[in-house]
């Protein structure tokens, strides 16, 4: 690169790495505004944090009585929102900064195979066998039996099922006239909700700490970046604040029973990793550069790894056991269509954000 001339390039001769890498990598931005970047630690704080609580407190908290179409609106909004990040957020910014045709994937031995995609499907492949090994695990420990008709619906739609979500939702689990409701003694229902909890918690921390490796990375750039600081501000306080509404419905559904500790602290997790990111930015303000080669080469790698984790949690643990594989699905047509809409709209916005951040 030292040897690259710009201002005289002989295309017959130059390098494809040579060009790329020049219109590519660039300098440390910096461009001051100390105090509008310090006021963003705060503001993301509060926002994402709010955000993120909300679902846990209003479950938590029965007297707020909260419509049970909020809870929906907010829930599936955010499987929306989750499924956008993922392609439009993690897998196209991996392909811009490690794919074909960019500085790092015409350079060695990255420009020998095409890596971007292959770090995105072992994530991928990774996450399915953590996944089956916690199925397996709980299974083994717990047991499964056939004749367990009664509580089968509860076991399979464990997941995500909109049914199981919370006894202050009863109006999703009516009996039908003539139908006796289920009973179970005190030990077998301990027994059910850990193994519910066992099996929902392992895919709600691989979705979880996939979004935090990309709320580091944006953490780090909006702390350094020069111009587009102004856009990117504002625009980050809303990627934050859905992806955060996102994680706590999620995290609401999650029977946690004794472990009451737990949501509170996910929750503060998400709250604090941008903000952190943000203050380690400015801490490095003169010194980092996001587009320098080495950096590029993390951002790809960590935004390829996250893509794959979202990918699968948003179609396997998302879509598909909430709409095709949950036997608790509703059964009604209108509410149906609403948690679709509420899909769609989470998943158009979140793409939309993506033009600015």
């Amino acid at each position: 690169m030292s040897a690259f001339n710009a201002s005289q390039v002989d295309l017959n001769t130059a390098s494809k790495e040579d060009v790329l890498c020049f219109l590519a990598l660039s300098d440390n931005e910096y461009n001051g505004h100390l105090g509008a970047r310090i006021s963003s630690i705060f503001v993301i704080l509060f926002v994402s944090s709010a955000f993120t609580f909300f679902p846990v407190v209003a479950k938590s908290l029965p007297s707020w009585k909260i419509p049970f179409s909020v809870y929906l609106f907010a829930r599936y909004f955010g499987t929306g929102v989750i499924v956008a990040t993922a392609f439009v957020h993690l897998l196209d910014p991996a392909y811009k900064r490690i794919g074909p045709k960019t500085c790092v994937g015409e350079s060695g031995y990255w420009g020998e195979y095409s890596w971007c995609a292959a770090i995105v499907l072992g994530s991928v492949m990774i996450i399915f066998l953590m996944d089956l090994a916690a199925e397996v695990y709980v299974e083994r420990k717990y047991g499964v039996h056939k004749d367990e008709d009664a509580t089968g619906a509860f076991i399979q739609g464990g997941h995500q099922g909109a049914a199981t979500v919370d006894s202050s939702y009863d109006q999703e689990k009516s009996i039908s006239p003539g139908e006796t409701a289920p009973t179970w003694s005190s030990d077998s229902e301990s027994a059910m909700a850990e193994r519910s909890f066992k099996q929902q918690i392992a895919a709600f921390l691989i979705l979880e700490f996939g979004i935090i490796f990309h709320s580091v990375i944006i953490g780090l750039n909006l702390g350094v970046t020069g111009s587009e600081f102004a856009t990117l501000y504002p625009v980050l306080v809303f990627h934050q604040s859905f992806e955060g509404l996102g994680i706590g419905a999620r995290m609401s559904a999650i029977p946690f029973g004794k472990h009451t500790w737990l949501p509170w602290i996910l929750c503060a997790m998400y709250g604090l990793t941008t903000p952190i990111s943000i203050a380690i930015g400015l801490g490095v303000r003169t010194t980092y550069n996001p587009g320098s080669k080495v950096a590029l080469i993390v951002q790809g790698v960590l935004n390829a790894i996250s893509a794959g984790v979202l990918i699968y949690s948003g179609l396997v643990e998302l879509l598909a056991r909430d709409f095709l594989f949950d036997p608790d699905r509703t059964k009604r047509r209108s509410q149906l269509l609403f948690m679709v809409f509420c899909t769609l709209l989470g998943a158009g916005i979140m793409a939309l954000i993506g033009k600015w951040a």
